[in-house]
């Protein structure tokens, strides 16, 4: 590819910048282009913190999200940037603006579709979603080309990550992307192929990089980099004291690789062993009414809360009165894991002791012993007996509230992971201009 770097014809939509988001006009305009599978996304905080980072150090910022904005939830930050980001359009429109464009320019878009058909025809259904997803890429290209992004990014290696793929070879420009979890652990769509044609490959841990390094068979696995998924510290104060004693919390959705219902289980044996305690857990999802069955059949109803998808405010509140943060995390039937869950860095941030289980890059933020406690995972004993060593030592909390704070603030830092990543990002475009 051979990007140039020049000046935008026209930076934004309108002639004024964004509001609500404050911007700092660099020496050279910077312009990156995020694609996502949508915005905002109540569980990918980290999006918006990593955004709003690179808004503050001079950065243009738009993002293309592949879904329909959604009705629920909108965080603070993430409300602040809408007027950045640009949806799907309505059926008759987008088929419009696709078909002008194939027909003005059809060398590389067939060519990039082609592409897409000969790396996901094995699994028919991939395929499909890569070009309905490449078609919602194609729909934009009208104010894509007038904003002229020096890098097209995208978060998740699927269909996100095809997309900008496919988007920065129609532009000629270059592409990179994030790797989390699922979207490598389970869905390998055109995985090398992106991997070795990218300016730029993240991913959020170590342990990723050692999979890809058994997994995907290239050269261009040297290329990777870590950027952890950092939490916002100036958004979390350490709390040392004036905790509760008895009050556990879990936040996450509620799905399989979360661990929930061991948790309960857990809980269902610290019951039996007549500790004391109360249990709340912050969040929404599939597993919701099995969650709620599991716990009336332990009889757990008036120990057990599922308080269902709550503000930041209300989240930060819970973890500020809690003495222990319990994330089970584990391996599903399909393959699935977490990467390095943000929900522990935000109660770890807090002063808030944690129990999690050995599983995917969970060490890499927790040393056993040191902030935290981790378990096998699937092992509802092995977590009632360390949630009940923490319950029962507060002194060993205290230790553990100092130890946390200080792992975050020195590695998962989500102002200094994206700084980093904002570097790595400027050395790929200048590498290909």
């Amino acid at each position: 590819m051979n990007a140039q770097l020049k000046p935008s014809l026209d930076s934004t939509p309108s002639s004024q910048p964004p509001s609500g988001v404050p911007r700092v006009a660099p020496a050279a305009p910077r312009r990156v282009l995020y694609i996502v599978s949508a915005f905002p996304a109540w569980s990918e905080t980290f999006i918006v913190r990593e955004v709003r980072t690179l808004i503050d150090d001079g950065v243009d910022v738009r993002i293309l999200s592949l879904k329909d904005r959604s009705d629920g939830l909108v965080q603070t930050d993430a409300a602040a940037m809408l007027d950045r980001v640009h949806w799907p359009q309505p059926a008759m429109q987008a088929t419009r603006r696709v078909l002008g464009e194939v027909l003005a320019r059809p060398g590389r878009i067939l060519g990039a579709a082609a592409r897409i058909v000969a790396g996901t025809w094995r699994e028919p259904v991939s395929m499909l979603k890569s070009l309905v997803a490449f078609g919602r890429g194609l729909e934009h290209l009208h104010w894509l080309r007038s904003f002229d992004p020096e890098l097209i990014h995208a978060h998740w290696a699927t269909y996100p990550s095809t997309v900008a793929w496919a988007l920065g070879r129609v532009l000629d420009r270059p592409f990179g992307f994030t790797s989390h979890a699922h979207d490598i652990f389970l869905h390998r769509h055109l995985l090398r192929t992106k991997l070795e044609d990218s300016a730029l490959a993240i991913t959020i841990s170590q342990h990723n990089v050692e999979w890809f390094q058994r997994h995907v068979s290239s050269e261009a696995n040297r290329k990777l980099r870590v950027v952890h998924c950092g939490v916002d510290l100036d958004m979390l104060d350490w709390k040392p004291g004036g905790r509760s004693d008895d009050l556990i919390v879990a936040t996450g959705r509620l799905h399989p690789i979360k661990g929930f219902d061991t948790l309960i289980r857990a809980l269902a044996l610290l019951d039996q062993r007549g500790a004391a305690f109360r249990c709340r857990i912050i969040g929404d999802g599939p597993l919701r009414d099995e969650l709620e069955t599991l716990i009336r059949s332990l009889g757990l109803e008036k120990r057990v809360e599922l308080a269902g998808a709550q503000p930041q405010e209300v989240v930060r509140a819970s973890l500020d009165e809690a003495a222990v943060f319990a994330l089970p995390s584990q391996v599903s039937d399909d393959g699935g894991r977490d990467g390095i869950p943000v929900a522990l860095m935000e109660a770890m941030a807090s002063g808030c002791p944690v129990v999690s289980c050995l599983t995917s890059g969970i060490p890499e933020l927790i040393e056993n012993g040191e902030g935290g406690l981790l378990v096998r995972e699937r092992d509802p004993a092995a977590l009632a007996d360390a949630l009940q060593r923490l319950l029962s030592d507060r002194a060993l909390r205290e230790r553990f509230s100092r130890a946390a704070r200080d792992r975050v603030e020195q590695q998962f830092d989500a102002r200094t992971e994206a700084r980093k990543l904002h570097r790595l990002m400027m050395k790929a475009a200048a590498d290909v201009a």
